[in-house]
């Protein structure tokens, strides 16, 4: 042997080439498929969405502070005959409003009777209904009204500031005492969207008098279309931060010397 030495100056033939500078072949088949997954989720969230809900934007301050003046909101599409006691209900009455939506809270359905009020509290069937949603320090109604039974198909509705809403209590002297066919409901209120509120409370008062209905989709919906954007983020970034990597070790490798 001659007894010189040699310094290894370069990474190896096998720690280089592409499929390292983009990661590995593993890391861009799973890069692809968080993509695509990411994509399904997102776009099948919105699609899921938009058949399922409508947005309305509510003009009054009459179900303040459930629902403020100017406030967006998702109601999911429903039949009448799902309506329960203590929904938030779009409906169309000719009869209240011409060509027009009304949002408003259902307190009784057909075969109730509905008084107020009764050490200050709304009376369905007897029974005295506890309204946490109610503003604070209030009535339930600052007017009395006589108790109304609620004809077979139909609908007694109030919104949740009593004092200033046009409501069942403002037509009681119409043909139908103030109620709504089932018919006129086309959604139910789910979620205050913007400002941010989140999903209506259920209003538990109610239970009593029978099953409450449950909140829709709109949960899943959102976290469907999270989920799909943290994976098309997290996907896409994929690639260019495993490049950056790659070449770092590489540089790294390059400025290490060699072994004798």
């Amino acid at each position: 042997m001659s007894g010189e030495s040699t310094t290894r100056t370069a990474p190896r033939s096998a720690d280089t080439g592409t499929a390292q500078a983009g990661g590995g072949r593993l890391g861009q088949r799973l890069s692809g498929v968080a993509v695509a997954l990411g994509l399904a989720l997102f776009l099948g969230g919105f699609v899921w969405g938009a058949l399922v809900y409508r947005p309305y934007t509510v003009p009054t301050s009459s179900m303040t502070p459930t629902i403020d003046v100017g406030d967006r909101v998702l109601a999911q599409q429903i039949d009448g005959g799902e309506v329960r006691r203590g929904d938030v209900v779009v409906f169309k009455d000719k009869n209240w409003v011409s060509n027009a939506n009304v949002v408003k809270r259902v307190v009784a359905v057909g075969g109730d009777t509905v008084s107020c009020c009764t050490d200050g509290k709304l009376t369905v069937n007897g029974k005295q209904i506890d309204e946490p949603y109610l503003p604070a320090g209030t009535l339930a109604e600052i007017k009395n009204f006589p108790t109304v039974t609620v004809p077979k198909g139909r609908l007694f509705l109030l919104g949740d500031e009593r004092q200033g809403s046009l409501d069942s209590t403002a037509h009681l002297t119409d043909a139908a005492s103030g109620t709504v066919s089932r018919e006129a409901v086309s959604a139910r209120v789910d979620s205050v969207v913007w400002p941010m509120k989140g999903l209506l409370k259920r209003p538990t008062g109610f239970e009593t008098l029978g099953p409450l209905s449950r909140p829709g989709p709109v949960r899943t919906i959102e976290l469907m279309i999270v989920a799909g954007a943290v994976l098309v983020l997290a996907g896409g970034a994929y690639g260019p931060i495993a490049a950056r990597m790659g070449r770092s070790r590489a540089k790294t490798r390059q400025e290490t010397p060699g072994v004798r």
